[in-house]
């Protein structure tokens, strides 16, 4: 009897975490006069992403799925600089030997609880000073560097053998190749839960976007959703159509990646 109102519990809680993006799919597929008014629509049209794709309205159009590609690009790019930088700064802190290794681990700890808030006004008058305002590299290289990412790779390397790395020194092996043929292939299940967080951090961010890019063909989906939101209230059906594509990578990501994501999460909750 135990065992079943467990099984009930979980499952009404899914429910009610699965509901709101069914109700969000279901809304972007229903006819315009039933979003909101209709749970289970009467029939399913894919007009709401036409007129997306589309440009929207003719009234006031917006480059919609020119915000999507946008978005893949600055979060790929984004995501990959983070982790290259944090794998390079994570194999430098524990397998090479140099002083001050230690004060910047303390320093990368440090920063960690530092709100990140407080640096919009700084690292925008940095991104204005050279020129990179309304341009892809405001939105991707303050977004280059990760700490947390660092902080995840830093002790995950602390647990491969040194051993491993200096057997691969003896038959010549560079630094670079060791971490390419070595590291990075005994740090797959980390690296995935590196990569899907990192990832949609990424995907999700608004503020700086909003702050650094102003050209209707720059901004990202969710700049453009968040700004759109007033303008186009009349179209909930686009509305629900725009946050299913905004979702729908995550989701691909995760189901791509989903064993390796189970084994990264065993290593972090130990």
């Amino acid at each position: 009897m135990k065992t079943f109102l467990l099984y009930v519990l979980a499952f009404a809680i899914l429910i009610i975490m699965v509901f709101p993006y069914v109700y969000m799919v279901l809304g972007s597929l229903a006819p315009w006069d039933e979003v909101d008014k209709k749970i289970i629509p009467s029939r399913l049209t894919l007009r709401s992403y036409e007129w997306l794709f589309g440009g929207g309205d003719t009234v006031l159009p917006r480059p919609w799925l020119r915000a999507f590609f946008n978005s893949i690009i600055v979060t790929l790019s984004s995501t990959f600089l983070m982790m290259a930088t944090a794998v390079l700064v994570g194999y430098s802190l524990t397998k090479i030997k140099f002083k001050g290794s230690g004060f910047i681990n303390n320093v990368i700890l440090f920063q960690m609880f530092y709100p990140a808030v407080i640096l919009l006004i700084p690292l925008f008058l940095i991104i204005r000073h050279f020129g990179l305002y309304d341009t892809y590299w405001a939105m991707i290289l303050p977004k280059a560097v990760s700490l947390w990412a660092i902080f995840m790779y830093t002790n995950y390397f602390r647990s491969i053998p040194n051993e491993v790395i200096e057997a691969a020194k003896i038959d010549g092996a560079g630094t670079f190749r060791i971490i390419i043929s070595i590291i990075l292939p005994m740090s797959k299940s980390i690296t995935t839960i590196i990569f899907l967080f990192l990832f949609m951090e990424r995907w999700v961010e608004l503020l700086w976007d909003m702050l650094v890019v102003n050209d209707e063909n720059l901004k990202t989906l969710n700049v453009l959703l968040a700004q759109m939101f007033g303008p186009y209230g009349a179209y909930p059906g686009p509305m629900y159509a725009a946050s299913v594509l905004l979702t729908l990578p995550i989701l691909i990501l995760f189901v791509i990646f989903s064993r390796n994501f189970k084994k990264g999460m065993d290593f972090v909750l130990k």
